[in-house]
């Protein structure tokens, strides 16, 4: 039976084969059918179920898959196109974990989500809430910052606003005997230069920064000296979702890899995996060169709704998947030694 990462490859190709709204949906199919929590195979088992429960499946695309599933294409189903390369989806992560279900109950925390403070749907408090009904230790709160405007990113005073919200809830669950707590943290925009868009002295009572590129995604060239750059910059613990690639829509940034991990391992610095179903970055490939470089992982599912929180499978799986040790992915430090280790990597 055809898996749901064969789906979404066959969906991709439909849409390359129509137009208008058969296009559309046959495209934002293809991308939800990474978040599918249930293969496909299993539900149509079940008579008293519908392929439309899927997220972005109406009739006419649960036609084009009913007609796939009972007649499966000979052709190669290999992804056609380099956008599409070594993703995996939901439902494959989730049976990979379930086979070494250590690694979420250990797991203490996530480390990239955001609220309504940036482009998140949530409360801090709602997110948190829910953090903890998964069993986590903690959540890192990353907001966007000020220089990326369409996600309604924070300034300074803003951010400030935010940690004391973070102050109160955190007091809060210390009063209720509640052993949880909000990291003070922060999606900042790097520039291309490296260089961060807040003033250093607004970060200074933050636990984590991430620093993430999220422009002049599309070059072609070498972009090694700009990684290296942000790597260095003093004010950045993590870098996030590195490649900057999205699934059937950009292929991410290249660059010396193995150079960029191994600066990143000798400043004690971390590279993240973007657990998010249509980014997936780092992608197994390259944390196969993470791993052998010895740099330190972070995973955070860049949540912006309450349950994208489960999306963290999608990130142990991979690092399940090349071998990274444990003792190297930041989510399984306790609180305390997490943000001892985030104020040692900066300044």
């Amino acid at each position: 039976m055809l898996r749901n990462i064969e789906i979404a490859e066959l969906l991709a190709r439909a849409s390359d084969e129509h137009e208008g709204n058969k296009q559309k949906a046959a495209r934002r199919a293809s991308r939800h059918a990474l978040a599918w929590p249930t293969e496909v195979a299993d539900l149509v088992s079940d008579e008293d179920r519908s392929l439309t429960e899927l997220s972005a499946v109406g009739p006419w695309v649960a036609r084009l898959i009913h007609g796939w599933l009972d007649a499966p294409p000979t052709d190669d189903l290999e992804p056609q196109s380099d956008l599409r390369r070594d993703f995996q989806t939901f439902a494959q992560a989730k049976e990979r974990v379930a086979g070494s279900p250590e690694w979420r109950t250990d797991l203490q925390g996530d480390l990239q989500m955001h609220s309504v403070y940036s482009d998140g749907s949530l409360t801090i408090q709602e997110m948190a809430m829910h953090a903890l009904d998964l069993g986590y230790s903690y959540v890192a709160m990353t907001d966007h910052s000020k220089g990326l405007h369409i996600a309604g990113g924070m300034n300074e005073e803003r951010l400030a606003e935010q940690g004391a919200e973070i102050d109160g809830l955190n007091a809060y669950f210390e009063s209720e005997a509640i052993d949880f707590r909000v990291l003070k943290s922060l999606e900042m925009n790097l520039s291309p230069a490296g260089a961060g868009d807040m003033e250093p002295g607004s970060l200074e009572p933050l636990d984590l920064v991430l620093g993430s590129f999220h422009s002049q995604l599309r070059k072609k060239e070498d972009q090694t000296d700009r990684y290296l750059a942000g790597i260095r910059n003093p004010d950045v613990n993590v870098l996030g979702h590195p490649r900057g690639r999205q699934w059937n829509f950009r292929l991410g940034l290249v660059a010396e890899w193995p150079k960029v991990f191994e600066a990143a391992a000798e400043l004690d610095k971390a590279v993240e995996i973007d657990a998010h179903p249509n980014r997936q970055d780092l992608n197994r490939d390259l944390l196969e060169l993470a791993r052998d470089a010895g740099v330190r992982i972070s995973i955070g599912t860049d949540a912006h709704y309450n349950h994208e929180l489960t999306y963290v499978d999608i990130g142990l799986s991979a690092a399940l998947s090349v071998g990274i040790p444990r003792q190297r992915i930041l989510n399984y430090m306790s609180a305390d030694e997490l943000v001892e280790w985030g104020r040692a990597t900066r300044r």
